[in-house]
């Protein structure tokens, strides 16, 4: 499957260095218009000419759209998980793993925000978590239990017993200090008094 995608690359890499090409000599002003009608004359008024044409315009359509499919079909497959049970296929959308990762923020208190990004690929699934933590936390045991508690919770979830790599990024640490400043300011903050710009008649 890699090579025809590989091949769909270089194709369409081929495709638009020669309408490059033909750009830059049309710019250039060297072809002549006459020269193109010409070609056009003699493409129409010669049969095999008119048949490679015509063969080549179908063989660009036929692989456009073969690679059309070929990458929607693997994006789509990516975006899901799927499996076979007695009763039939089922597959799961990996958004809604992601929203099962996003409520562990909840578990451990030392994470105040955490964004998932989740990969289905031949080799397993790949979970991206970039989070933001506080100040208290210890980075090395935070992070393992995360990737514990995440690893452990979508193969009870799914069921699924493929190799589960998980990547933890760290955005930001938030001190709690700042944060508890920034509360009591908004605290202070005088309330404002509805139609306190009105005055009397």
């Amino acid at each position: 499957m890699r090579i025809f995608t590989v091949l769909g690359i270089l194709f369409y890499a081929v495709v638009l260095i020669l309408i490059g090409m033909i750009l830059i000599i049309f710019s250039v002003n060297l072809l002549q218009p006459q020269d193109i009608n010409n070609l056009l004359a003699y493409t129409q008024y010669n049969i095999n000419s008119r048949i490679i044409v015509g063969l080549s315009g179908l063989l660009l359509i036929v692989i456009s759209f073969s690679f059309a499919q070929l990458i929607l079909g693997r994006f789509q497959r990516e975006r899901t998980i799927a499996f076979t049970t007695a009763s039939g296929e089922v597959t799961i959308a990996l958004s809604a793993v992601e929203d099962l990762i996003k409520r562990l923020a909840g578990v451990l208190p030392e994470i105040k925000e955490l964004r998932p990004d989740v990969i289905a690929t031949k080799k397993g699934i790949i979970v991206d978590i970039r989070v933001v933590l506080k100040s208290e936390a210890n980075i090395p045991d935070l992070t393992s239990r995360l990737q514990e508690i995440t690893r452990s919770k979508i193969q009870e979830i799914l069921g699924l017993e493929e190799q589960i790599i998980i990547k933890i990024h760290v955005l930001k640490i938030i001190s709690i200090h700042d944060t508890d400043r920034k509360r009591k300011e908004l605290e202070k903050e005088e309330p404002t008094i509805p139609f306190s710009g009105y005055g009397r008649t």
